[in-house]
């Protein structure tokens, strides 16, 4: 119940113009084994894109994937494999999202990591994502947004290792991974 009310509460400061508040493969690294929702700042919106542009400025999957919703098909994403050193970033705005220090292998099909970026303990509040209910398949999901830009990039799960037990289940076209820089 505290879990709602929390995204209750980030969805009320969501609608402030201008505002937003703040998933078996060869793949090594640790093995799955719930996080709190993320409390939020608030952090000035990017200017929207209309669909027009952002069709322009993604592949057709990326558009799918991130402005529609969509999710790509399991063990297909390019990141799924990568064990290099990192930052994943947000295809959309490049907003730093997931670090590779966080990725594991879930055995799901998609790249799966314990927890984002800029996370401390159970706070989120200085992460580049956002948490919202999603009830589209008639489950109760957690989706996974873009702080930045509202892109959609997968969901999260209670079923991750610890010492947080989430699963964030991500789609690889939703993301940019740059590697580290030695």
């Amino acid at each position: 119940m505290a879990r709602l009310l929390r995204a209750l509460r980030g969805l009320a400061l969501r609608e402030a113009p201008g505002w937003t508040a703040r998933g078996r493969a060869d793949c090594g690294g640790l093995r799955a084994g719930a996080g709190s929702p993320q409390a939020g700042s608030l952090t000035k919106h990017q200017p929207a894109l209309s669909k027009s542009e952002w069709q322009k400025k993604l592949t057709p999957e990326q558009f799918h994937v991130t402005r529609e919703k969509g999710t790509e098909p399991p063990f297909s994403g390019i990141y799924l494999n990568n064990k290099e050193p990192g930052m994943y970033h947000c295809v959309c705005c490049d907003s730093p999202l997931f670090s590779s220090e966080k990725k594991f292998c879930s055995g799901t099909g998609w790249p799966s990591f314990s927890e984002a970026h800029g996370t401390s303990g159970s706070d989120e509040s200085n992460t580049g994502i956002l948490r919202r209910a999603d009830t589209s398949l008639g489950l109760a999901r957690t989706e996974v947004v873009c702080k930045q830009c509202e892109a959609h990039l997968g969901h999260v799960f209670p079923d991750g290792p610890g010492p947080s037990g989430q699963r964030f289940c991500i789609n690889s076209v939703a993301l940019r991974f740059k590697p580290k820089k030695h």
